[in-house]
């Protein structure tokens, strides 16, 4: 028989056995929900991973998801913790932000961009002070639309027009001179190439500055291609612009909305885009805000679901970021209220919406008002948490595809 002493003994070890049991599971729960945060979508089917509550953990999920589908225009030159942009980014967990040299509401330079060492520095500062992976993009098509001008000391290349005229692998060289430059000073995101087709030689913006590469829609997409390796061999993301086509337009869309309607050739105009997805170059594509009523008789390109899911999505088989033109462009704000433009693009299948409180007036509150908006659709069912999520994928796949941690 054993002893009352061996019993002891027996039960103490069993007891210890079952505490230290009872501890590791409960470091390993601990350790499990401290390196991953989910949300579960139901309606998707998938799991979503949540950003990081190191900032802050006030915000749920759904904030930081709503924050990353911004990119947000800012003025200055300069920033320090208290800045606005700083605190917005930090508050609202804004994805990206978008940088111009000239201040269109009060008419002068600079706004954002001035010297080569300054932007890095800005830039610097940016992912220092708010967030290491935000989107930092520009509009650097080359020619008459670039915000990093030579007389600033950056790189120069021809407009698309010139470069269209010549063999694509020099567009490949030039490009690439731009893409090394926009490496070097800190961005990651620039929104270009254009693949309008030059239909209307005399359209006020894009034949009449020069951006379209061809009134051939196989030069437009072989120039198109180069422009894109090329920033890709800098690690740049790129957004092929305007779907589904703005080449034919006899007005500009920063001032009221455009109808192509009489114009538009679709199988000419599609043309750039079905063969740079195909060839799986497309990181972005930039949405129009153009009428065509033949097609959808009551929305833009940008707001209209026929456009971006039945077309850009099913027919051409789109699977990557869509991004918008700018909200508050004209053709936009003339038509739309500012709450019923955002639910329209969300669900129509933008998933990344651009601000770039650039056009007639600044708003200083213009992150809350686009986030609060989102939120108020969402709580009154207006927007579904499948749409949001879905953007969110999309968004956090490329960023970390491109290395933006």
């Amino acid at each position: 028989m054993e002893s009352l002493e061996m019993k002891i003994n027996k039960y103490l070890i069993l007891f210890f056995s079952l505490m230290i049991c009872v501890f590791l599971s409960f470091s390993l729960m601990f350790s499990s929900c401290k390196e991953r945060t989910y949300v579960e979508a139901e309606q998707a089917g998938t799991l979503v991973e949540k950003p990081s509550t190191a900032r802050t953990n006030k915000s749920p999920a759904l904030d930081q998801m709503i924050g990353e589908m911004i990119i947000l225009g800012f003025r200055g030159t300069e920033i320090d913790s208290s800045s606005k942009i700083v605190e917005d980014i930090n508050e609202y967990y804004i994805g990206g932000v978008i940088l111009f040299d000239f201040d269109i509401p009060s008419k002068s330079f600079p706004r954002n961009i001035e010297t080569p060492g300054q932007i890095k520095k800005l830039i610097e500062d940016l992912k220092e002070l708010a967030r290491s992976d935000l989107f930092i993009a520009v509009d650097a098509e080359g020619g008459y639309i670039n915000r990093l001008k030579a007389e600033y000391g950056f790189v120069q290349i021809e407009s698309s027009e010139v470069l269209g005229q010549s063999d694509p692998q020099n567009t490949f060289s030039k490009a690439s001179l731009l893409g090394m430059e926009l490496d070097d000073l800190g961005f990651n995101v620039n929104l270009a190439p254009v693949v309008d087709i030059n239909i209307n030689k005399d359209n006020p913006i894009i034949g009449g500055l020069e951006r379209s590469f061809s009134d051939d829609p196989v030069k437009v997409y072989e120039h198109a291609g180069c422009f894109i390796d090329a920033m890709h061999k800098y690690n740049i993301i790129t957004a092929i612009k305007h779907f589904p086509g703005h080449g034919s337009s006899a007005e500009d869309s920063h001032m009221g909305l455009t109808d192509i309607t009489d114009t538009y050739n679709e199988e000419v105009e599609l043309f750039p885009y079905k063969k740079l997805i195909e060839d799986n170059k497309t990181d972005m594509v930039m949405t129009a805000h153009v009428m065509n009523t033949d097609i959808d008789p009551d929305n833009p390109a940008s707001l209209s679901s026929i456009f971006l899911k039945d077309i850009l999505r099913s027919r051409l088989n789109y699977d990557g970021v869509i991004v918008s033109d700018d909200m508050q462009m004209g053709a936009i704000t003339a038509y739309f209220g500012f709450e019923e433009s955002i639910i329209k693009a969300i669900n129509a299948g933008c998933n990344l919406l651009i601000f770039s409180n650039n056009n007639q007036e600044y708003e200083d509150d213009i992150a809350q008002r686009a986030i609060e908006a989102i939120k108020k659709a969402f709580s009154e069912g207006k927007i579904t948490e499948e749409e949001i999520i879905n953007s969110y994928n999309k968004i956090r796949k490329l960023k970390e595809d491109y290395g933006i941690y």
